[in-house]
């Protein structure tokens, strides 16, 4: 909890009557030029300064970054929340089960063993599909998933009700990512803090590397491994050095015969060749009002295929649409507008920050395409698909030809032939007309 206010930046907005404790980014001189990402550290560093581990040399080092430096400053970052999946974050769960059983030995009071930030785990990477093509499917599946998984989720059951600030998405809900951005994903966290109801940039870190998704709502987020996350669950704020951002202005508009699945290999494409690994990529532009929110998603969520720590969009109007579709109430909604606004983290395409490299594209110019036969980066224009796979073919078959009956059908397979399975695509889901 902050002790100190350095930079007198605790102050209060009122949304609809209501007053909210926030800590103002005009406290610190030069928060104008910085990236959207690094306004969202430097607010997470005036509101945790506590003198010790974080404090007000470190506000300084961030408000002045240089864009052209390599890292080389370290901060501690405080990320508002944990998001978890069941396969790797069941482990956390258990440490907290037996750190209180230790505490009982010591004669302590267990209960005082919780998560100090908000911990939310949704259960999907155990899902198997068993049985498909009939109506009961979904129910049977269930059945089945609660059969196997019986004992791992009387003990989560016992965790959500045990613990404080723990909450458990059952299984057959949708997959981890999806849930993040359409009900768990704040956008602006609001939480009581000595009596008085605070508000601050939602951020977050998870158990999956796809955890970048959520990126796409303007969140600040990304994968670590559970030790990590366990870490932050408690408290403990992640350690990191100051990062170079990419800036990626977007320009013009998404053809209608283009998906969000082109515009993200057309994106990897540029990026991997560029070189983002241990970097923030942010976009920003005329060209980030027409990229619906769910393509945004998309596009976060491969920041692990190219390499960035994230890839990030700023807060605007795309984004208040989202959260209005996914059921945010008004106020919530109108919080995220003024916040942003008022902490210059609202999306104004006609200011340009500071970044370290630049990129450009013109949605205009994306067109169908297929990923590579080994890698996404490795994109193939659909016109050029045929020529591609001829020339592929050889490397992954002795026979360039070796039609196959189906038994019990009236037709043969060969190479080249696309057949459809049932697939969950954690790059796919949060847009469905791809």
């Amino acid at each position: 909890m902050s002790t100190v206010n350095s930079f007198g930046a605790k102050t209060s907005l009122t949304v609809n009557a209501r007053e909210y404790e926030i800590y103002a980014l005009d406290a610190v001189e030069g928060y104008r030029r910085l990236p959207y990402s690094l306004k969202v550290l430097l607010e997470n560093l005036l509101r945790t300064e506590d003198g010790e581990n974080i404090t007000a040399a470190h506000v300084q080092a961030l408000a002045g970054w240089d864009p052209n430096a390599e890292p080389s400053e370290e901060i501690q970052f405080t990320p508002a929340r944990v998001i978890m999946q069941d396969f790797t974050g069941v482990p956390c769960i258990v440490d907290l089960a037996t750190m209180r059983e230790a505490m009982s030995d010591l004669g302590g009071d267990p209960s005082k063993i919780n998560p100090l930030a908000p911990a939310e785990m949704v259960i999907d990477h155990s899902v198997m599909i068993d049985v498909a093509g009939r109506v009961d499917a979904l129910e049977l599946n269930m059945d089945l998933e609660f059969e196997r998984n019986r004992e791992r989720y009387q003990f989560l059951r016992w965790g959500q009700g045990a613990f404080d600030d723990f909450k458990v998405v059952p299984p057959g809900t949708g997959i981890v990512h999806q849930v993040n951005i359409e009900y768990l994903a704040r956008t602006v966290m609001t939480r009581e803090v000595d009596g008085a109801l605070r508000a601050y940039p939602d951020s977050c870190v998870g158990t999956d590397s796809h955890t970048t998704m959520v990126n796409g709502l303007g969140v600040l987020g990304w994968g670590v491994g559970g030790i990590e996350a366990e870490a932050a669950m408690l408290g403990q704020p992640v350690s990191m050095l100051i990062p170079r951002v990419v800036g990626f202005k977007l320009t013009g508009e998404i053809p209608p015969a283009a998906t969000a699945t082109d515009v993200v290999l057309t994106i990897t494409e540029m990026l991997r060749a560029h070189g983002v690994v241990g970097k923030f990529v942010e976009f920003y532009g005329e060209g980030v009002a027409q990229v619906p929110l769910a393509n945004r998603a998309t596009i976060g969520n491969m920041s692990p295929e190219f390499g960035s720590t994230a890839a990030i969009f700023p807060i605007d109007d795309v984004t208040l649409d989202y959260l209005r579709l996914t059921g945010r109430d008004d106020e919530h909604v109108a919080l995220v507008e003024a916040y942003a606004k008022r902490q210059g983290l609202w999306h104004d395409p006609k200011r340009e920050a500071e970044y370290s490299e630049y990129l450009e594209l013109d949605l205009a110019t994306v067109v169908p395409s297929i990923a590579g036969p080994k890698r996404p980066q490795d994109r193939i224009v659909l016109t050029d698909a045929k020529e591609s796979f001829a020339k592929s073919l050889p490397a992954y078959a002795e026979n360039t030809s070796n039609p196959t009956a189906v038994k019990g059908a009236d037709y043969t397979i060969d190479h080249g032939i696309v057949s459809i399975a049932s697939i969950t695509s954690c790059t796919n889901t949060s847009n469905p007309s791809v």
